[in-house]
Formats: C-alpha cells, sequence, structure tokens
C-alpha cells in the first residue's frame, strides 16, 4: 500500500474503463487522495485528463493487477470484464494475493459468480458494484450504487467507493448488486418503450406533444426519467440521457436470461426485449436512450424529431420534406 500525506495507508487503485461514468468516478477517487493508474483507449480524452491530474498509465491490465490493491472495472458488459481477466497480459496473469476486483459494469451475474470462483484460489475477491444516475453525478461524487459482496471486502472497500458514490447499497452476496441492477433497468427500459409509445400515439392521433408532457409532469406518473426523455423529444436535447441504445439492448437482454434461468414468466420484460432488438435492427444502437421514441415513431411513418439532430448529419431534400409532415 502507498503512504498519504499524514503517513496513513493508502491503497493503490487502478481503474479501467475511464469512459461516459468511469471518467467522472476516477477522477473522485484521486482527487480524494488516492494513487490511480488507469488504462489507455482508444478515446484519449479522458485518459488524457486524469493523467494531467496525476495519474499514472498502466500498460496492461496484468502490470496494473501486479501493482495495484483495488482494481474498478466500468466497461459495457461481461464480455469485457471476462476478457480483462482472462486475456493473455489480463488481471489474472498479474494477480496478487489480496488484490480486490470492483465490478461496476451491468454485467450477468452468472459470469459474475464464475469468475469470483476462478480467482478465489490466487487470493483475489471479487465484488460487483454497479451504478445508478448518470455521467453528470459520476463527475459529482454522487452516483448510486448496488453492492454485491461480503461485509468484510465491502468494509475494505468502502471508503473508495464512497468517493465516487452518494448512496452506497449493500444489497447481499456476490452477484446480488449485478441482480438488482438489471431489474433496476428492466423497469426503466420498460417505462421508456413505454414513453416512446405513447410519444407516437399523440403524434398519430394529433395530441400535441407539450401538452402530453404538461398532463404527465402535473400527475403521479412524473419521474426524472420521464423529464429527460421529454428534454429530447420536446426539447431536442441529444445529450438528454447519455445510455445507448445499444447498451439497453444488452441489459434487457441480461434481464430476460436472469428470468429465464430462474423459470420466471415475463411478458412485459419479453415485449420490451422487442422494442429494443427493433431499435438494433433500424440501426440505432449508437442512439441515446430518449431517442427510442424516434425508433417507434419511424417504425410507424412518423417523426418526432428530425434525423439530421439525432444523427447530427446535416439534413438533405429528403429530411426537409419529411421534417415538413
Amino acid at each position: 500500500m502507498a503512504k498519504d500525506t499524514k503517513g496513513k495507508d493508502k491503497q493503490r487503485v487502478g481503474f479501467i474503463g475511464v469512459g461516459l461514468m468511469g471518467h467522472g468516478m476516477a477522477k473522485n477517487i484521486l482527487e480524494k487522495g488516492w494513487p490511480l493508474q488507469v488504462i489507455g483507449h482508444r478515446n484519449r480524452k479522458p485518459v488524457n485528463d486524469l493523467v494531467k491530474r496525476g495519474a499514472k498509465e498502466a500498460k496492461s491490465p496484468a502490470a496494473m493487477a501486479a501493482d495495484c490493491d483495488v482494481i474498478f472495472l466500468c466497461v459495457t458488459s461481461s464480455l469485457q470484464v471476462e476478457d480483462l481477466i482472462r486475456r493473455k497480459d489480463g488481471i489474472k496473469a498479474g494477480a496478487h494475493k489480496g488484490l480486490v476486483i470492483v465490478d461496476c459494469s451491468t454485467a450477468d451475474p452468472n459470469s459474475t459468480i464464475a469468475l469470483a470462483e476462478e480467482l478465489a484460489p490466487l487470493g483475489v475477491r471479487l465484488i460487483d458494484a454497479p451504478l445508478g444516475r448518470s455521467p453528470k453525478e459520476a463527475e459529482e461524487g454522487r452516483l448510486n450504487t448496488f453492492v454485491g459482496a461480503d461485509a468484510k471486502t465491502l468494509k475494505e472497500v468502502h471508503p473508495l467507493i464512497a468517493a465516487w458514490a452518494e448512496n452506497i447499497i449493500h444489497v447481499g452476496p456476490l452477484g446480488a448488486g449485478h441482480k438488482m441492477k438489471l431489474i433496476n433497468n428492466f423497469v426503466a427500459m420498460s417505462y421508456v418503450a413505454v414513453y416512446a409509445e405513447a410519444f407516437t400515439a399523440c403524434k398519430k392521433t394529433g395530441v400535441p406533444l407539450e401538452k402530453f408532457h404538461e398532463v404527465i409532469s402535473a400527475g403521479g406518473l412524473n419521474s426524472g426519467m420521464f423529464q429527460n426523455v421529454c428534454k429530447w423529444v420536446i426539447g431536442g436535447d441529444p445529450k438528454a440521457h447519455e445510455f445507448t441504445l445499444a447498451n439497453c439492448d444488452k441489459d434487457i437482454r441480461y434481464f430476460n436470461q436472469l428470468a429465464d434461468a430462474e423459470k420466471l414468466t415475463t411478458v412485459v420484460a419479453s415485449a420490451v426485449k422487442q422494442t429494443y432488438t427493433m431499435a438494433m435492427a433500424m440501426d440505432r444502437g449508437a442512439d441515446n436512450m430518449p431517442m427510442l421514441a424516434d425508433a417507434v415513431a419511424n417504425f410507424n411513418g412518423l417523426t418526432i424529431q428530425p434525423e439530421s439532430l439525432r444523427t447530427g448529419k446535416k439534413a438533405g431534400k429528403k429530411d426537409k420534406k419529411k421534417n415538413k409532415k
């Protein structure tokens, strides 16, 4: 362990996945006094910013594992987590007894449990701490996290997690955090799918979108997610909720897999999955979550926001005609 300015032990921390959420988390760890290593990425901007603030850049996950006490992972899915741990220059190759890996990704709980069992003989512990809230709260150090861990390991890493999380909810043992996250995201993605169909119905029947916003905002159905969707559907803000439809599709598939493994009937979840699958088939994976409304509207021959605003590309003649409708 490293020492802080008062001579106290400070865990040496590694962070892999310094993207929209990870940058703010890593920044807060660094600013609150922990020595930090990061892994380079094709998007150099967040990496360069953290290095400028005092972080070191590790050559590989193996090199990071050999030199750190705790490693945070904040990547897209279990596929990336498995690769980072198992590949030739991965975490497992450089792991040492006492290393703790904190997986903040939205992942498959079965994969999480299997990886933990694989790492245990090396004296390495894996816990899950997926995230709630947005990149804005990540930068402010005010995320939510749902933790699956034994009490002893959570106690060890709690101050580190508290550097970037306002609410730390210990859900249960290993894997419980990822299960909670999938259930949470199922609810969120179901709401957005309902909003998308409702806005399309408004458009088709001539109900002004602004009036629909006014009615929902004034009643018990109002929510932060509804307001975020409206920032795009009515306000045209493409960054209203920066979470891609590709990620939504992955998360709702993971939820359905979780439900299938437990032999649960999932009438709503199956329908929600098909909505996001449809958006993916329409090549909308890079769109942000509120833009599901456009996919549903477009599928019905309608337009919510012009394609040029959604894609950032200049409208051609075809778009301009469409937007006059």
